[in-house]
Formats: C-alpha cells, sequence, structure tokens
C-alpha cells in the first residue's frame, strides 16, 4: 500500500502549513477533509477573516473544510468520523483531544519546526535563533497526549545561517517542510517504518514557550552577540523593542529590525545612546555598542536609521531605559 491509498485529514491554521497541504494535493494524496481555525472578526468593522489553510483548500478544491470552535464537540467529533481517515496530518494547530487524534488508522502525525526534542513548544523558531544555535531542523512525530512528545519519524537537520531572522528561517523551514510530510506518509503506509520513543529525561532540553509582548523587551545589560541573536529571533515579527528615554523622561517606545554589534571597551553608562544625528545611532551594551538599522519608533513607520535621524530633534539627549520588568 503506499500513501496514495489512504484517505487523509489534513489540520493546521497559518501560512506554514500551507505548502504542504499543496504538495498532497498536487502530487495526488486524497486528502478527504481540512480542520482549522474559525473564521474570525477583525478591524474596525469586524470583517470575517479566513485563516490561510481555509484559503488555500478552498483554492485547491477541498469540499469538507471543518471549523470547529471546540474540539470535544459531540458534533464535530461526528464529523470528523464521518470522514473516515486513515491519517491525521497537523500542522502549526491547536493541540488536539484524543478522541480526534487516535480515531485514523493509521494515527495522527505533526510536523515541527525543531529537531525533537529540543525546543518544544509554540515558538521553536524564534528560540532556536534567540539562543544561538547553529542548526534547528524539522520532526515528524506521531501524537500522543503530550504536547511535541511523540515518537519520532524522521527529522532534518537545518542549517542556522548568520544572516537569518525569524522570517527567512521560518520561510525556509516551511518550504522544506512538504518533502518530510510526503515521505513520512508513505513511511507509514508501507508500514517500513520504526518511530523513536523521546527520551523522558527532559535535563538539558530547552523550551519554545510562546512569546508575549513583554518578552520581547531588549536588556542592554545584555552582551553583544546575546543581544543581536535576540533581535534575529524576532524579526520582523513581534520584534523587540526598548523603551527610549529623553533626558530622563519616557519619550517612545522602539522596535528594533536589524542591528549591529561592535565591540568596545568603553566606560559609557549601558544604555546611553550615541550618534551624529545624521548617519548613526548606537546602544550601549555590556561590551560594545549596538548600531541600530532598521528600527520604528511607536506611532512611526519602519525606518532606517539615517531617516529616522533625518526627523528627530535632539537625539543626543536620548538613553535606552535599562530596568527590565521581564526578562527571558
Amino acid at each position: 500500500m503506499t500513501g496514495k491509498d489512504l484517505r487523509i485529514v489534513f489540520m493546521g491554521t497559518p501560512e506554514f502549513a500551507v505548502p504542504s497541504l499543496e504538495r498532497l494535493v498536487k502530487d495526488g494524496y486524497n486528502v478527504v477533509g481540512v480542520v482549522t481555525t474559525p473564521d474570525r472578526a477583525q478591524g474596525r468593522g469586524l470583517h470575517f477573516t479566513q485563516c490561510d489553510v481555509r484559503v488555500a483548500a478552498e483554492r485547491l478544491g477541498i469540499h469538507t473544510i471543518l471549523q470547529p470552535e471546540k474540539l470535544k464537540d459531540e458534533l464535530f467529533v461526528e464529523q470528523f468520523r464521518e470522514l473516515n481517515a486513515d491519517m491525521g496530518i497537523v500542522i502549526a494547530f491547536r493541540m488536539l483531544p484524543q478522541i480526534i487524534w487516535a480515531m485514523p488508522k493509521y494515527g495522527t502525525f505533526n510536523l515541527h519546526a525543531s529537531l525533537l526534542p529540543q525546543y518544544r513548544g509554540a515558538a521553536p523558531i524564534n528560540w532556536a535563533i534567540i539562543n544561538g544555535e547553529k542548526y534547528t531542523g524539522l520532526t515528524t512525530f506521531l501524537l500522543n497526549a503530550q504536547i511535541d512528545k511523540g515518537a519520532i519519524i524522521e527529522q532534518k537537520r537545518v542549517e542556522i545561517l548568520p544572516e537569518d531572522n525569524i522570517g527567512s528561517l521560518y520561510d525556509r523551514l516551511m518550504n522544506l517542510g512538504p518533502d518530510l510530510v510526503i515521505s513520512t506518509v508513505e513511511k507509514i503506509a508501507s508500514g517500513n517504518f520504526e518511530a523513536l520513543e523521546q527520551p523522558e529525561d527532559e535535563s538539558g532540553l530547552k523550551p519554545a514557550p510562546k512569546i508575549f509582548k513583554d518578552d520581547c523587551r531588549v536588556d542592554f545589560s545584555w552582551s553583544g552577540e546575546r543581544i543581536i541573536n535576540f533581535v534575529r529571533g524576532l524579526s520582523p515579527y513581534p520584534a523587540a523593542w526598548a523603551e527610549i528615554l529623553r533626558n530622563g523622561t519616557p519619550y517612545s517606545t522602539i522596535k528594533i529590525f536589524e542591528a549591529e554589534f561592535r565591540p568596545s571597551e568603553s566606560t559609557s553608562p549601558v544604555g546611553s545612546m550615541h550618534t551624529d544625528s545624521k548617519s548613526y545611532l548606537a546602544v550601549k551594551c555590556a561590551d560594545g555598542y549596538i548600531y541600530l538599522h532598521d528600527v520604528q519608533l511607536s506611532g512611526k513607520k519602519r525606518m532606517s536609521v539615517h531617516d529616522l535621524l533625518l526627523g528627530l530633534r535632539d537625539a543626543e539627549e536620548l538613553s535606552v531605559q535599562t530596568k527590565i520588568i521581564r526578562n527571558i
């Protein structure tokens, strides 16, 4: 038996899942249904928007699209059962209840954007860059009752380039995902595979929890290397940020999308800002200066530091608030 003999239900929400869904349909796999999140009202006019997977499923001609509010809802469970799925595939979706993930004949597998068991959680790509990793990757694993702890089927190792940020690495992993998904489907269909249980000992493992706004605040008492990794791991979204002071008084917040570290033995206070008011704006950190290149002041558009300085008066009076309420 091959993977094309199976009835597949695909479950996912964001753009990251779309290339894998497209590849399955393009290659002739029998995707009998898609499960995704409900349409949400957004904006002042409260227009309903559809998630990326819903839009892709409609474009690909998939007729059964389920969008349950609650995954344990009896109506949804019955609708899922009627799909008579042989296999479930999950990419960037909610945690499934056992009644759903255990229903397909050959189980349900997940594509996760890290080399498990490292970086279990909601933001594995961000944290790999933030922590200065040189490599990350993709993992397919069988779902069980614990988050990201199921038996591993396949992995692909991917280099993190020095110039990578969350945007570029996300795109690269997203576009590598379909090959691993197809390979995993075929392995399960053939029965010629052995899933590797993840270790129970979690000592030494790095988590990848969801990232909130307060987590994105830069602490300029850190080393320059740590700050640059932090900026890269949050750029372009949600973006690292700091609070700017003018003569000690709160002035604005600034998002930092791109920056450069230059070592220095200067004794200037951490958080002090240095500029020629024309071409550069640098912030003192623990072991040098962070030169800001691509930024966004609160209420303004994203711009280069050169453009920022053209409209910024008395830039030499600025500094950065270094008292951090919540560190990561």
